[in-house]
């Protein structure tokens, strides 16, 4: 398995390896060597047989990968053509076979499906079966869980396990979790600008990390335990491949380096067992009785940081049995033929300082209520009540007043940032559209102040989004919705594709803004360990409802509803102490055709005939945890 951050050279290392790599790269030396065959000395021609035959990858981005013009058995076919000579009605149900195999039910119907017919995780598992069309022996998979519900997670990397088992492939899982490392991995290679720095057994990596890198990256991994502390994160971020200098490349990062990592290129260290790691900090040859002072003694955990405020607070945000449906039409005089009931009577509150985590599957509804309490969606009814004003039925003029203290940080800051304006541009805006500051030398001091909040250098405000690092354009877009003084902030995704270190920056950030400006938050998010040490309460969503909810020690550590309990039963956790995995069957159902009753009943293991005829209401467990489950009375406490 290869551990490191975006731009440290993992999928270029996986694209090399089957002679993918893009114009403008070239191979300069080294070796590749698959079944005592060089594959940097194959012609072409041969190379096309190894590719899909002996060695498949699995890319990051299914949606991307697969043809959109093209079936997902007309893509399979494709690969059991040229790899395993089979075409007409035996490719077809070789086709289904896969597709049945890799878990995606109604294969028989879904193989004459085109991708943008099918849900991100089945989307996945489509690759997957492409991989394996050619029985391969080694199976590259790059990402393959990257921005994926807990539950569909699961799912894939089970899949991977079975495979490999019946198989007898090997398995180069590239990967950026170390939840998926503790759970996947046999060995693994931690990776940092081009180079691997460490190389352990997982069990060694987990009991033992030694570079100071694999070390920082443990720390900056957030959970309940470190609510009280400031997440270790990393500064600055991964050196381009142009700029690395000799010495050690993570030395300008490094809090440990002295002037020898500047200047000298540091050599394998041996420790036991076979772990090995490269750092100046370790003697060349040495076990872990001659393990430096800095490994033995230093503290994986940060220094306590302020507990951001939980106290009693005024409710800022008060929503109460809000609907949004989108009406489907169909006919040449597009009737409406039904309804999506994407958020479906919910209700909740965020009082001021606090955090509301909103966690659930995609397509549950999480966005789509973000964006109906700011009216960017109008809702179909309900009530939302901010700071003690009615916003839905509210004219543009007064609504558009009430918006400069509702803000929203969106999942992917590169699509939300227009690309044709500069940082100081982009944060100008919102601010001339509100009248923020008198004058354009006044707001870009205040933009020079916001820059320092977010931990930007003041001179980025003249550069255009693409010269930034994911982490960096998450600070402008934070920025931005800051500059408006906000009192809520809605918080869609803002971590989820982004590397653990850069997560812990942008964690840090949220909470330090959170205490010095008193700020709500709404965080729509299926990262739970995120929500474990940011969230003061918690609200679990399944089809357009709230099924749970409560503080989110209670709800996290003593889930009451089915849904909750599988969804934490999916996480990968570092400890090994994740719970007894619950699979759930089938995938979330449509929201145009809801289930009679309880909505999770036919994925439910503990579904009774009442759970089907009618939806139970919302039960108290404590007086601050509530949970809509007929379990509850059969077991109550």
């Amino acid at each position: 398995m290869l551990l490191g951050e975006s731009g440290c050279g993992k999928s270029m290392t996986a694209l090399a390896l089957l002679r993918l790599l893009p114009d403008g790269v070239a191979h300069v030396g080294g070796t590749v060597m698959l079944d005592d065959v060089e594959l940097f000395s194959l012609r072409e021609r041969e190379m096309r047989v190894v590719r899909g035959g002996k060695v498949a990858m699995i890319f990051q981005e299914p949606g991307l990968s697969l043809n959109p013009v093209m079936t997902v058995g007309e893509q399979i076919a494709e690969v059991l053509a040229l790899h395993q000579g089979m075409r007409g009605v035996a490719a077809l149900r070789r086709s289904v076979d896969l597709l049945d195999r890799v878990g995606i039910p109604d294969a028989s119907r879904r193989v004459t499906e085109y991708p943008f017919q099918l849900s991100g995780g089945m989307k996945q598992r489509v690759m997957i079966a492409m991989a394996l069309a050619g029985q391969p022996q080694l199976l590259v998979a790059d990402e393959p869980t990257t921005a994926l519900d807990v539950t569909i997670q699961a799912q894939v990397l089970q899949l991977l396990r079975d495979t490999q088992v019946s198989s007898g492939m090997s398995l180069l899982l590239i990967t950026h979790d170390l939840g998926v490392v503790a759970e996947m991995a046999n060995q693994v290679g931690v990776m940092y600008a081009g180079q691997i720095v460490e190389q352990a057994s997982r069990d060694q990596l987990f009991s033992q990390p030694l570079h100071p890198y694999t070390r920082k990256l443990f720390a900056a991994m957030p959970d309940a335990s470190r609510r009280s502390q400031k997440l270790a994160a990393i500064p600055g971020s991964v050196p381009p491949p142009g700029s690395i200098t000799p010495g050690c490349r993570f030395a300008s990062r490094c809090e440990n380096s002295w002037s020898l990592c500047h200047e000298q290129k540091p050599e394998w260290s041996e420790m036991d067992s076979g772990h090995r790691v490269m750092c100046h900090l370790y003697p060349e040859k040495s076990n872990m009785n001659g393990v430096s002072e800095f490994a033995r003694n230093e503290d994986l955990h940060v220094s306590p940081g302020k507990t951001t405020a939980g106290g009693e607070a005024g409710k800022l945000l008060q929503v109460s049995e809000l609907r949004v449906h989108f009406p489907l039409r169909k006919g040449i005089m597009q009737r409406v033929s039904g309804m999506v009931k994407a958020v479906d009577g919910v209700s909740l509150e965020i009082p001021q300082g606090h955090t509301l985590a909103l966690v659930g599957e995609s397509g549950c509804g999480k966005t789509t209520l973000g964006k109906a309490l700011l009216q960017l969606i109008p809702p179909t009814a309900g009530r939302v009540c901010y700071d003690g004003n009615e916003l839905i039925g509210l004219g543009s003029r007064a609504l558009r007043n009430q918006r400069a203290t509702m803000q929203m940080v969106f999942q992917d800051p590169y699509a939300s940032l227009n690309p044709k304006m500069r940082v100081a541009e982009i944060l100008e805006e919102g601010m001339s559209a509100l009248n923020i500051e008198k004058d354009s030398v006044a707001r870009q001091t205040y933009i020079d102040t916001l820059l320092d909040q977010v931990g930007l250098a003041r001179n980025s405000k003249w550069r255009y989004p693409h010269e930034f690092s994911g982490g960096q354009r998450q600070r402008v877009a934070i920025a931005r919705a800051l500059a408006v003084s906000p009192r809520l902030l809605i918080c869609d995704e803002p971590t989820s594709a982004l590397d653990v270190s850069v997560q812990a920056q942008i964690l840090n950030l949220l909470k330090s803004l959170q205490q010095e400006l008193n700020l709500s938050y709404l965080f729509i998010t299926h990262n739970l360990s995120v929500v474990e040490y940011l969230a003061h309460e918690v609200c679990v969503m399944y089809l357009g409802r709230i099924v749970e909810r409560g503080k989110a020690g209670k709800v996290l550590g003593d889930p009451k509803h089915p849904y909750t309990q599988a969804l934490l039963s999916a996480v990968p956790r570092i400890d090994g102490s994740g719970r007894e995995r619950i699979r759930l069957e089938g995938e979330l159902p449509s929201s145009a055709s809801p289930p009679q009753g309880c909505h999770f009943a036919p994925r439910c293991a503990y579904a009774m005939d009442r759970c089907r005829a009618e939806y139970p209401p919302e039960k108290l467990h404590t007086s601050d945890h509530k949970v809509n489950c007929f379990l509850l009375e059969e077991s109550p406490g």
